[in-house]
Order: structure tokens, then C-alpha cells, then sequence
């Protein structure tokens, strides 16, 4: 059974996968690229984080931040090593899904690498019903970025 929890990064393991989470994806981002948020930033008032678990072990996380108020973007969203290659990326996805749509997004966008190493989550993503599109927000075109979004019914 998947249990969701809002906002407890201070949980001992929440911390340290959202850790290893960030130091991964600064390694393999370059300088000037890396759009990956510390525990301090997705504690900001426009984001909503989630982690979910299975059993009491915990499977994974994601976070949902208000661009406006019908535009979310998905964060830092990572499987724990354990879960990984059995599908459960998918259920981070669609928990975050669900959430926005109870929160009344009607779009949804994301930031990706383009490299090999982001191969498996732009993989995902597409999976999931998401879009290449173009820079959002704040974004600027990068070659080291791919910029997907989609659309969501309530």
C-alpha cells in the first residue's frame, strides 16, 4: 500500500535521498545547467513536496511548485536506489499528477537534462503523457536541457 506524506524532509531518510538526489544530479549537470533544488529551496511557499512509501520503506519523492495558479512545475523527483527498475517512477509521477489536479493545475511542465544520464527519466516523461516544448517560466534555451509539458483535466 503507497502512503503519501506532505513535507517532511526532515525525515531521516527524506533528507538523505533528496541529498544523494542533489549532489547526483549537480555531478552530471554542468556549471550553469543544473536546475536541481537543495532541501532549503523546495522549502519555499510555492512548492508542495511529497514522499511516498511503501510499507514503511521509502519508495521515492516529488515536488509540485506553482508557476501561477494553474501552472505547476514537477521537482526533484527521484526513486529510492531499492525501488528502482520495477515501475515505480511511474507511481511518483502519477501520485504528482493526482495532487496537481486536486490543486487545480491545469499544466504542467518540467526541466530534464539531455544527456545520456536523463536518458531513462525524458523516457518516462514521454511515457507519462508530457511533450518536448520549448523554455518556460525562467528558463533559457540550453543544449543541456530538455524543456517537456503537458496538459491536465481536473
Amino acid at each position: 500500500m503507497l502512503k503519501s506524506i506532505e513535507g517532511n524532509f526532515d525525515h531521516q531518510e527524506v533528507n538523505s535521498l533528496l541529498v544523494k538526489h542533489f549532489i547526483e544530479l549537480r555531478s552530471v549537470s554542468p556549471e550553469g545547467s543544473a536546475h536541481v533544488l537543495d532541501i532549503e529551496g523546495l522549502k519555499n511557499p510555492t512548492i508542495k513536496f511529497w514522499s511516498l512509501w511503501e510499507d514503511e520503506e521509502l519508495m521515492g519523492c516529488g515536488a509540485l511548485k506553482f508557476l501561477d495558479k494553474e501552472h505547476g512545475e514537477f521537482k526533484s523527483i527521484r526513486v529510492n536506489d531499492k525501488f528502482r527498475g520495477k515501475g515505480n517512477g511511474i507511481k511518483v509521477i502519477n501520485h504528482l499528477i493526482f495532487e496537481a489536479k486536486k490543486l487545480n493545475i491545469k499544466k504542467l511542465s518540467l526541466e530534464t537534462g539531455s544527456g545520456v544520464f536523463f536518458k531513462n527519466a525524458r523516457k518516462l516523461f514521454t511515457q507519462s503523457g508530457f511533450k518536448v516544448t520549448g523554455p518556460f517560466s525562467h528558463y533559457k534555451e540550453d543544449v543541456n536541457s530538455v524543456y517537456m509539458s503537458m496538459l491536465i483535466n481536473n
